[in-house]
């Protein structure tokens, strides 16, 4: 990020922020407490959902999402090779959590306008062993969750929102996360809300909650319903230390949980800030005769009233090297990075893991091969700022066309 003009994200922590942080450390109380309470319950309020638990991480968030699914006290868990539809444009700890789980990933191409998944080709993909859909709302936009919606009705299938890239993103009247049987999200720091750390995962029922919990805690039955009324052996075991699950320790820290309390409270404000921002540079871009040919920019979905994780974009003109031209961005100041990972399918982590099929995903590698983002601030860009970035864009393209 060092002399960096314009990275992917500048410092996201308010003063506010970090005097939060310091009053969690004075009460020298820092492992989950009532801060992630308070956390939890005011995700709840926000999206309209029954229960929510914070965690360490999104990644964490996904992984018990999915041990939920396959955990024993579950009634109709999935099974070994049952089969989870997950887009070709995705993250690792999108994807990971499915095969840590013993279930078997089907991948499924995108669709260049929205870089969500292709609701046609999904409904190609689902088979008799198909039970789940791992959907994933890239950077802010979201798939036509009506369309969604019916397939997951009409094929009685889970429905597992992946959220880390678009908290506060709306489809019609309803919060993205709010539509699935799991959804999880991420305050890492470069996320709409940025707490360093830190995620939630919620659920839409009180067995999966219970579930969800103790996995985020060893499989202790502490604080969970079932401990006043699991049987053992009292002789030899002690009722404050009950295992009754399989688990990990995925528990966040207060620090985070003030602190993503805070950023939530302001995100409408910060929300409209990078809308701002966002129109200023598309504008820009499209006033100048050069550079509004050769560059495009990704859209809301219809009926998506987006949180925008960051500035999409695209090379129109295919002359244009895009590694090249990328490599001169970072030149000169601007960062700039791929649509989350490209096509998964293609990543050399594969080699070694033989899981997936040979389908071609031609979408997901358009996508790779000519779509990037920059960043997108909650604080309002200056005019000199605007036009310094445009002179980069103009002239990192003029000397790769030499």
């Amino acid at each position: 990020m060092k002399n960096k003009f314009y990275p992917l994200v500048k410092n996201p922590f308010k003063k506010e922020d970090i005097e939060l942080g310091i009053k969690v450390l004075k009460s020298k109380k820092l492992t989950m407490g009532k801060e992630t309470k308070k956390l939890e319950q005011m995700i709840c309020k926000k999206l309209k959902i029954k229960y929510a638990a914070m965690v360490n991480s999104g990644s964490s968030a996904n992984l018990l999402a999915f041990q939920c699914l396959v955990n024993p006290y579950r009634k109709n868990r999935l099974c070994e090779d049952d089969e989870v539809i997950i887009p070709a444009i995705c993250w690792s700890t999108s994807f990971w959590p499915i095969v840590q789980s013993n279930l078997k990933p089907v991948f499924v191409d995108v669709d260049p306008v929205t870089l969500n998944i292709d609701e046609k080709e999904l409904k190609k993909r689902i088979t008799k062993k198909t039970r789940a859909i791992m959907l994933i709302h890239v950077l802010g936009n979201s798939s036509n969750m009506k369309t969604i919606m019916k397939i997951k009705k009409k094929y009685n299938l889970i429905l597992v929102e992946d959220t880390c890239e678009s908290f506060g993103s709306i489809y019609k009247k309803n919060y993205l996360g709010s539509f699935g049987d799991f959804a999880s999200f991420s305050f890492y720091t470069s996320h709409q809300i940025s707490a360093g750390e830190g995620g939630v995962v919620c659920c839409k029922n009180s067995d999966d909650y219970e579930i969800i919990k103790s996995l985020r805690s060893h499989g202790w039955t502490r604080n969970l319903n079932i401990h006043k009324k699991i049987k053992f052996d009292k002789k030899y075991l002690d009722k404050k230390f009950l295992f009754y699950n399989s688990g990990f320790n995925l528990r966040p820290t207060e620090i985070s949980a003030i602190i993503a309390r805070n950023q939530i409270s302001q995100h409408k404000k910060k929300n409209k800030i990078r809308n701002q921002n966002r129109l200023k540079i598309i504008n820009k871009f499209l006033s100048n005769s050069i550079l509004r040919d050769k560059f495009g920019f990704i859209e809301a979905n219809e009926n998506v009233t987006p949180s925008w994780f960051c500035l999409t974009m695209f090379i129109k003109d295919k002359s244009i090297n895009k590694n090249k031209f990328l490599e001169e961005l970072e030149l000169h100041g601007v960062e700039t990075r791929a649509i989350i990972s490209g096509n998964f399918a293609r990543q050399p982590v594969f080699k070694k893991y033989k899981i997936i099929n040979s389908n071609k995903f031609k979408k997901a590698d358009y996508i790779s091969q000519y779509y990037f983002f920059i960043g997108l601030y909650p604080n309002p860009l200056k005019e000199s700022e605007l036009n310094k970035l445009i002179n980069i864009f103009l002239n990192c393209y003029k000397k790769i066309k030499k």
